[in-house]
């Protein structure tokens, strides 16, 4: 059974109207590190806290939020209720993750400015068996129901991204639109695209797959189940709130907005 948002846990899944498709997925909004995680992290409070603020997609969890609350037909919210210090849920989490490269895997050895966060030779097995691993099986399960009460899933990612670009960024010479729109050629129909680069377009222009690219989809049915759709949303972080890791402003409500309208087009 997936644990619902009055259940305590790593991740919680918020319900939607029952045939609805889509399933807004936050994995990079929140800030809780578990104290036992904390005292394997190198970092002083201070940088640490200053580490949060450039790696957390802040208050993407609240424009989820909003379109869920504002959407003809609710859709479903499954959201990490832990920082991504702790494990970044959409990475691999073996030898096929590119990020591995400036240690920042499934389980973050580097921080944004690549400077140590764990120990040299430090184990990620223990985190992975505690935390990402069950995320994945829960979020695998919570795409299944979308495909059995609905005949189809829609994931829309919601992320954010600095004005600027990190050190640990791989592509970060690319273009920095004010929306970036992650696709997959298998499962990102070309109209599930057209409609998100329209409703999109008020905020000043998006491209594709940059300076992100692609999209998350369980590994159950990555590129094995055209009824899963996938679409990746990074918004540019000075659309809706101070850099970095500061408040937010009516941004957030203008962009849940338009997550709304498409929620509702979708459904």
């Amino acid at each position: 059974m997936i644990p619902h948002a009055s259940q305590p846990g790593a991740f919680a899944v918020h319900p939607g109207a029952t045939d609805s498709p889509v399933l807004l997925h936050v994995p990079h909004g929140a800030w809780e590190i578990p104290e036992a995680v904390r005292r394997e992290i190198l970092l002083d409070d201070e940088a640490l806290a200053a580490e949060a603020g450039h790696i957390t997609d802040a208050h993407t969890g609240e424009i989820a939020a909003h379109a869920a609350r504002t959407a003809e037909a609710t859709p479903w919210r499954f959201v990490n209720r832990l920082s991504r210090l702790v494990i970044d849920p959409e990475r691999f989490p073996d030898e096929r993750e590119e990020m591995r490269a400036v240690g920042m895997g499934a389980v973050y050895t580097r921080t944004t400015h690549r400077e140590a966060l764990r120990p040299e030779g430090f184990d990620p097995e223990p985190l992975l068996e505690r935390y990402f691993h069950p995320y994945a099986a829960a979020m695998t399960e919570a795409v299944e129901q979308r495909l059995e009460a609905a005949g189809r899933a829609v994931v829309i990612d919601v992320h954010s991204y600095p004005t600027r670009a990190l050190p640990y960024e791989l592509h970060g010479e690319g273009l920095r639109p004010p929306v970036c729109l992650g696709v997959d050629p298998f499962h990102t129909p070309p109209e599930l695209l057209a409609r998100a680069e329209e409703i999109f377009a008020r905020f000043g222009g998006t491209a594709v797959n940059t300076p992100f690219a692609g999209t998350y989809v369980p590994l159950r049915f990555y590129g094995r189940e055209e009824r899963v759709q996938a679409l990746m949303i990074e918004i540019r972080r000075d659309l809706y709130m101070s850099e970095p890791g500061g408040p937010a402003h009516e941004g957030v409500r203008e962009l849940g907005a338009a997550l709304a309208e498409l929620v509702a087009q979708l459904s």
